[in-house]
């Protein structure tokens, strides 16, 4: 409903169009996920198991 006091009014984005990184682990790259959204620029690996294998390495 166009005109309601308070709404809010979200924009879609293409999947294409989320910002990506390459993880520090395996190298593949990683898209944007919703639960990174305050952390984004903390975010190095794309899954757990690679956080793990990392700390394991060295």
């Amino acid at each position: 409903m166009p005109g309601v006091a308070g709404a809010v009014q979200v924009k879609m984005r293409k999947k294409a169009d989320l910002p990506s990184k390459l993880c520090q682990t395996c190298g593949l790259p990683f898209n944007w996920r919703k639960k990174w959204e305050k952390v984004w620029d903390e975010v190095k690996y794309c899954s757990q198991r690679c956080r793990s294998n990392s700390k394991s390495q060295g």
